[in-house]
């Protein structure tokens, strides 16, 4: 479902009057950069217009303020007492969680693309049965998706269960469909079968919706999530709770995520100069909502690393996620992502979790690698995988199975050590 750019012109133009009324959080920015329209409220001609002159916003922005208007910061363009909902980020990235507020109709928004990443995954309606496998707190990801699977679909909350208790409730339940981070419907995976476990032919699910972090459009690690739930189909998603659910698999092109260009501008920008880079170039998404009106960001660097791709001049992101463009390590010259050394791991699939050991030598980064696998004589061969990938030696050392931390949320798998 794509928007015209008259649409979206309009729709910002809407969101530009609503936030130049008042005293908001961006009132600043809309007197100081845009001309005034009709009735004295801003607006803009075109999108590059808008590009052009709106300034990024980003996470230590938005951090800053909350701390400066505590606790919600100022950044609510309605009254407080329309505001009904709260989530709040994971503090991941910065140490600190962030509170996010909306109102019932920015909340039905976003609901509107999780009902896009359902119905592109190919859900029946009154068919299918959605099982959600996650702690329900207060990570937005969670509520929109049981709440807008609800509207169509049967959905089985799997909070409060550990993983065996899970994997009973799916196959007792018959559900058709695990919602899940890319680590945890593999370690979900991984139990199938075991002692105490369901086998494959008690489970009925054919479709693995996952998000949470990059993975779900890697293509290795689609196949060792598949493989273990007998073929099973890996549909991709991505969002954040700044901004909402973003973007669903390309229902014909694996590995290719379509962006909601209805509920948001996309751009693709170059991180050190902020200009937009060229199609098949990496860079960082950055992100205006423009149904999420209740809690409003224009122009938001988001830090996720994206390669840019135009199908019929839309815009869309090759891969998916590549990962996040605060976590580049730099190991003896060399840039090295997380999600590029897991892809390489993920091609052995004998591999069933692993650990990245990271210490500073004489002011240098280093790596060591821990990896279960019962196949001791493994860890040279994917030592030599990760010199041939990224030219560098990173010593690995296989361990016993269940030795490494398991991940139901989202994977923490580099750790620091000291030298």
């Amino acid at each position: 479902m794509e928007h015209s750019i008259a649409s979206q012109l309009d729709s910002l133009n809407n969101l530009l009057a609503r936030l130049g009324r008042g005293e908001s959080y961006y009132r600043p920015v809309l007197d100081a950069v845009f001309r005034t329209g009709r009735g004295g409220s801003p607006a803009v001609a075109s999108l590059q217009e808008f590009f052009a002159a709106c300034p990024f916003t980003t996470k230590e922005d938005l951090l800053r303020d909350r701390e400066e208007h505590p606790p919600f910061g100022s950044n609510l363009p309605e009254p407080i007492a329309r505001y009904t909902r709260l989530c709040q980020t994971s503090g991941t990235a910065t140490g600190q969680a962030m509170p996010v507020l909306d109102t019932p109709e920015s909340w039905e928004s976003m609901l509107g693309t999780w009902r896009e990443v359902f119905r592109n995954a190919g859900l029946v309606a009154g068919r299918d049965r959605i099982f959600f496998a996650f702690g329900f707190g207060p990570f937005l990801g969670f509520w929109t998706a049981f709440e807008a699977a609800a509207t169509d679909y049967l959905s089985l909350p799997g909070g409060g269960m550990d993983s065996r208790a899970r994997l009973a409730q799916m196959a007792q339940l018959g559900a058709t469909v695990l919602c899940s981070t890319p680590t945890y419907a593999a370690r979900l995976g991984q139990l199938i079968g075991q002692a105490g476990y369901p086998g494959a032919h008690e489970l009925a699910v054919k479709t693995l919706i996952v998000a949470g972090e990059p993975g779900g459009s890697v293509s290795a690690i689609r196949t060792r999530i598949s493989s273990l739930w007998g073929g099973g189909r890996v549909f991709d998603h991505h969002g954040m709770t700044e901004v909402g659910p973003v973007s669903w698999e390309h229902p014909h092109s694996p590995g290719i995520l379509c962006l909601d260009h209805q509920r948001f501008l996309c751009e693709v920008v170059d991180p050190q100069t902020g200009s937009e880079v060229e199609e098949g170039h990496e860079g960082e998404l950055v992100l205006t909502t423009l149904a999420r009106t209740a809690s409003p960001l224009l122009r938001y660097r988001t830090r996720d690393r994206v390669r840019k791709l135009l199908i019929d001049g839309v815009l869309h992101l090759d891969r998916g996620i590549l990962g996040r463009a605060d976590d580049m390590v730099i190991v003896r010259g060399v840039n090295l992502y997380p999600s590029a050394v897991e892809e390489v791991i993920r091609s052995f699939p004998e591999v069933d979790e692993f650990r990245v050991v990271q210490r500073e030598v004489k002011a240098m980064a280093e790596l060591e690698l821990e990896v279960e696998t019962t196949d001791s004589s493994l860890a040279p061969e994917i030592e030599q995988a990760l010199r041939n990938r990224f030219s560098l030696r990173i010593p690995v050392t296989a361990v016993a199975p269940g030795s490494l931390p398991c991940h139901e949320f989202k994977a923490k798998r580099w750790t620091r050590a000291e030298a």
